[in-house]
């Protein structure tokens, strides 16, 4: 991206004694090792050399990234580029999938999330997913929230889990528009307010990391609007890490950004120096248009 000096100069007709200014040099496309600061002084999450396969076909190759406390990490990329595959390697996600094969290390604040021994659905309530389309339970709005901390034992007796749901709805930014139809159809609200429910119910077991597959993809501006809201809420109790299309949303909600390609993280660092000086060939080529 030019500045303001190199245009005028490149504007007019060129003197001996101009001198143009040196533009920085970008790194280019046919280097993929990861530009940028992946580490962060204190994760809560932190992955090291992650390869993922579906059967012989390599998908996600040698990525390491932090992820830190109280942060929004926006991931972005091509469609197909690895993102939500990556994504979902942070809960284990990839477990149902019965060719999916990860390799490297992905610890939840020092802890091996892939060790035989850790159980995968305490994991899941700790690193909670909300995903592109809201799918909330054939269950009432009060039975999509109380369902998790119920099975999880969270809730002593009737006056805790109304509690707990009542809390969650309110911080998912819904209890005002719900609490006189409780006991309707969760999947009778509308879209927005299905996707706020998912992350009602998401947060109702109290996780440590939230994770977001185009939350918003499904939403028209005004929902949209209010799940941006409610990110930058959640993300003073909460770490979150969301995949976005929309370069505009992870400029808006994301405290840090990462930039993959063709299953390689490209780049990292944060979102403001991301979006106005890119180091990467590639990370300028996708966010000014050129391809993607």
């Amino acid at each position: 991206m030019l500045n303001q000096k190199q245009a005028v100069l490149l504007e007019r007709p060129a003197k001996t004694n101009d001198v143009l200014p040196s533009a920085p040099v970008k790194i280019q496309d046919t280097d993929t090792k990861t530009v940028g600061q992946v580490t962060v002084d204190k994760p809560i999450m932190t992955t090291r050399n992650v390869d993922v396969y579906y059967d012989d076909k390599q998908a996600i190759r040698n990525v390491s990234i932090d992820i830190a406390y109280n942060e929004v990490l926006s991931m972005i990329g091509p469609s197909g580029c690895g993102k939500s595959t990556f994504l979902r390697c942070l809960n284990r996600m990839n477990d149902t999938i019965e060719s999916a094969r990860v390799t490297g290390s992905i610890e939840l604040e020092g802890h091996d999330i892939y060790d035989k021994k850790t159980d995968v659905v305490t994991l899941r309530a700790r690193v909670g997913m909300v995903f592109q389309k809201p799918n909330p339970f054939p269950k009432s709005v009060y039975e999509n929230v109380a369902y998790g901390p119920r099975i999880h034992g969270l809730a002593r007796n009737q006056s805790e889990l109304d509690e707990i749901v009542e809390t969650s709805l309110r911080r998912a930014g819904l209890w005002d528009e719900v609490k006189d139809r409780l006991r309707e159809p969760g999947t009778g609200l509308s879209g927005g307010q299905q996707q706020r429910l998912c992350i009602a119910r998401c947060i109702a077991v109290n996780p440590d990391v939230i994770l977001m597959d185009e939350p918003c993809s499904a939403l028209d501006p005004i929902a949209t609007a209010r799940i941006e809201e409610l990110i930058d809420e959640l993300r003073q109790n909460y770490s979150i890490v969301i995949v976005t299309h929309s370069m505009q949303q992870a400029a808006r909600v994301s405290q840090r950004t990462a930039y993959f390609h063709l299953g390689d993280l490209i780049e990292v660092g944060e979102t403001s120096i991301i979006f106005t000086n890119p180091q990467h060939k590639l990370t300028e080529d996708y966010l000014t248009g050129r391809f993607g």
